[in-house]
């Protein structure tokens, strides 16, 4: 399911870059009489315009909807099999190996008893 999800993230994400790409901007952009010949003379100005910012409008609705089920997603998956937590488990054990280290305060061992031979 996460990668489902992942996956059209990104296909969303591209096609949202490349429409808003598109829209004219303060400079010119592709909104203008490229537009028109891009969609085969169906759209025109303004109506380039308008449905390049209805689409891109839409594109980003799903987009967040998918973030928000992506996160869904992780939040409710149980990841102690996979190679991160594997990782993680490694961390914390490492840490609490070196911990007793730290923590044990430097004493010296009393020395043995002479013992005279006589």
């Amino acid at each position: 399911m996460f990668s489902v999800l992942l996956v059209l993230l990104v296909i969303v994400a591209i096609l949202m870059t490349g429409l808003i790409l598109l829209q004219k901007s303060e400079g010119s952009g592709m909104s203008g009489s490229s537009a028109a010949s891009m969609f085969g003379g169906v759209l025109r100005g303004s109506a380039a315009g308008n449905f390049l910012t209805k689409t891109t409008a839409i594109l980003a609705t799903i987009f967040f909807v998918l973030c928000a089920l992506l996160s869904l997603v992780v939040a409710k998956t149980d990841v102690s099999g996979t190679h991160q937590s594997g990782l993680r488990n490694e961390l914390t054990a490492e840490e609490k190996a070196a911990e007793p280290l730290q923590s044990t305060p430097v004493t010296k061992e009393a020395e043995p008893a002479s013992v005279d031979k006589k």
